[in-house]
């Protein structure tokens, strides 16, 4: 077989694979399991809140398994068991999504330092706990892939909201501590980085006209982003056809970072 043998369509399957993906019973990162499970994948979601009834639906729906696992990823107890328990349910983990996170916005001057340490906790820490735990899981078994969820602001800042743009920042360190760390061992691990995708989370936000026009008038492609235009891009990065990308944060955000 030459190199040009190798490449087909299948190179963006996920068959017979399990995919961790924190928090996706809501939001983007029920984006992200939907993809997966229409590439053939099996999930295992740890998740915080009790609404499951959609993610249950979308995955049913595409004939794939799907384990619910509830608890508080600021828990370590709780976060030390998740990928042992996947290896209990599935006996196997291909792909970890990092994408559970938060936000608070108050003013710089007063940010709580409560508020500045969950945040911490939950968007940075948490990602660099599990996601070395599930390096570690898939360098024993052969390799796997790993995905940090970034943000623009792992590249630019905004107001009132500093411990979200340090973490975000921070998760560009993780993303390349892990690509160093564990290339070797064929683990891959990458971040996607979405721009202002517009979901239920931010809905109070974009009530605000001149925040939302501001937004899009900066955006190349002219407007908001939604779900399915992060779903490609997470299947590639999950895919054997990333399997030569590693460390590296691909933005999905209509081109904002790339703009004054």
């Amino acid at each position: 077989m030459n190199d040009y043998e190798k490449f087909s369509a299948d190179s963006f399957r996920l068959d017979g694979k399990v995919a961790v993906i924190t928090g996706a019973n809501q939001g983007l990162g029920l984006a992200y399991a939907v993809a997966f499970a229409k590439m053939g994948a099996d999930l295992f979601i740890p998740h915080f809140t009790d609404d499951v009834a959609e993610i249950t639906a979308l995955i049913g729906k595409e004939g794939r398994k799907l384990h619910l696992y509830q608890g508080d990823l600021s828990d370590k107890a709780y976060l030390d068991s998740i990928v042992p328990r996947c290896m209990e349910v599935y006996g196997r983990l291909d792909i970890l999504v990092n994408n559970a996170g938060m936000n608070h916005f108050a003013p710089f001057e007063q940010f709580p330092d409560e508020r500045f340490q969950q945040i911490i906790q939950l968007n940075m820490n948490a990602c660099y706990y599990l996601g070395r735990q599930a390096g570690l899981c898939m360098k024993e078994h052969g390799g796997g892939k790993i995905i940090n969820v970034g943000s623009a602001l792992s590249f630019t800042a905004d107001d009132n909201c500093p411990p979200y743009v340090v973490a975000k920042h921070g998760v560009t360190g993780i993303t390349r501590c892990f690509a160093n760390e564990l290339g070797k061992y064929n683990v891959q691990c990458n971040a996607i980085c979405p721009g202002f995708i517009a979901t239920d989370m931010n809905a109070g936000q974009r009530v605000n006209a001149g925040f939302t026009d501001k937004i899009t008038a900066r955006t190349p492609a002219g407007r908001w982003g939604d779900s399915s235009d992060l779903m490609g891009t997470v299947v590639f990065l999950a895919s054997p056809a990333s399997d030569y990308i590693n460390g590296w944060m691909i933005s999905v955000d209509g081109g904002f970072t790339c703009t004054l």
